[in-house]
């Protein structure tokens, strides 16, 4: 893909909530909250992080897509790379 990217606010607002639930995490563990509540918390951010990564991945693949079809050129390396990027954060 190419070496542009546009991060609009709803994605930036995006990662500023994992931020804040990252934060409410630390707070819950300085307060000695039980295992299960900081489990859930963080499993709660790392599924916020998964939709982050997909929503960017998709968001900078719909670009790219457009960009080889005005030049020209085929879409399948593209998918490929946003598929593998997607993978890889797993």
């Amino acid at each position: 893909m190419k070496d542009k990217y546009e991060y609009n606010q709803e994605t930036k607002n995006r990662l500023k909530r994992i931020e804040g639930q990252v934060r409410g995490v630390l707070k819950m563990m300085e307060e000695d909250k039980e295992c299960k509540d900081v489990i859930t918390q963080l499993s709660a951010a790392r599924s916020a992080m998964d939709r982050a990564i997909g929503y960017i991945v998709a968001k900078n693949l719909e670009t790219c897509i457009k960009e080889a079809e005005e030049e020209g050129g085929s879409a399948e390396d593209l998918i490929n790379e946003a598929v593998n990027m997607i993978v890889k954060s797993r």
